[in-house]
């Protein structure tokens, strides 16, 4: 039985303390790019970009990341593709929901890698339930949840579920 661990109101919380963190750490947003891990990492993506502009007035670019091609574990027949914006010398700031083995992120990072060379590669996510199998670490992370491997946790976004939470199963 799904447990809610974070509601709403929390969840806007952390994405504006990851995009308060994300303007200190960069000096700015002039040279920024966010790209987000299709489905949910786009929606937060936006969001992010959203409280950017609001804090910031600078828009800021967002490309949407399909990794299916790039991903070592799953066959697939899809072509890869590079992203439709330029990434080139852009500090670029990977979007997922959570983070869990890093094989994702390896599979976005060999993506953006495909499309351009950034200056820099870091990534914000709004979970961290831990159990890395690569070494790979999040810069922004909204919460961490320590989870076993039994464990699921469910990101619901209104955009798509109806309601922002997240839940533990």
């Amino acid at each position: 039985m799904a447990k809610e661990i974070i509601d709403g109101i929390t969840m806007q919380r952390a994405l504006t303390r990851i995009t308060y963190e994300i303007i200190e750490r960069n000096k700015g947003i002039d040279n920024l790019v966010l790209v987000g891990i299709k489905t949910r990492g786009v929606f937060i993506a936006h969001r992010i970009e959203s409280r950017l502009k609001q804090l910031e007035g600078i828009t800021v670019p967002v490309a949407e990341l399909d990794i299916t091609a790039f991903r070592d574990d799953q066959e697939t027949n899809q072509e890869k593709s590079a992203l439709d914006i330029d990434l080139t010398d852009k500090n670029v700031i990977l979007v997922d929901d959570v983070l869990y083995t890093g094989r994702t992120i390896r599979a976005a990072m060999d993506a953006i890698i495909y499309s351009g060379r950034p200056k820099k590669i870091s990534l914000a996510v709004l979970v961290d339930r831990g159990h890395r199998e690569l070494p790979i670490r999040a810069d922004f992370v909204g919460k961490n949840i320590p989870t076993s491997r039994k464990e699921k946790i469910n990101v619901s976004m209104s955009e798509i579920d109806g309601e922002d939470k997240i839940e533990i199963d």
